[in-house]
């Protein structure tokens, strides 16, 4: 069952990161264009902000 899980959890992963580049591929590329002009730890620190996020959801939710 915990496979199931897991594999359903990346399903919508995938989704969900497909939805920007189908609907608005042009602001995806602006957008990646300023990502590539970020430092590093900026870079890092929005992960990290990311990462946060997602497990005090994930807690929430379960």
């Amino acid at each position: 069952m915990a496979w199931q899980e897991l594999f359903a959890a990346i399903a919508l992963v995938l989704v969900l990161e497909g939805i920007i580049p189908f609907l608005s591929p042009v602001s995806l590329r602006k957008t990646y264009q300023r990502l590539v002009e970020m430092n590093d730890q900026t870079i890092r620190i929005s992960g990290l902000v990311s990462m946060i996020a997602g497990v005090l959801l994930l807690t929430l939710v379960r």
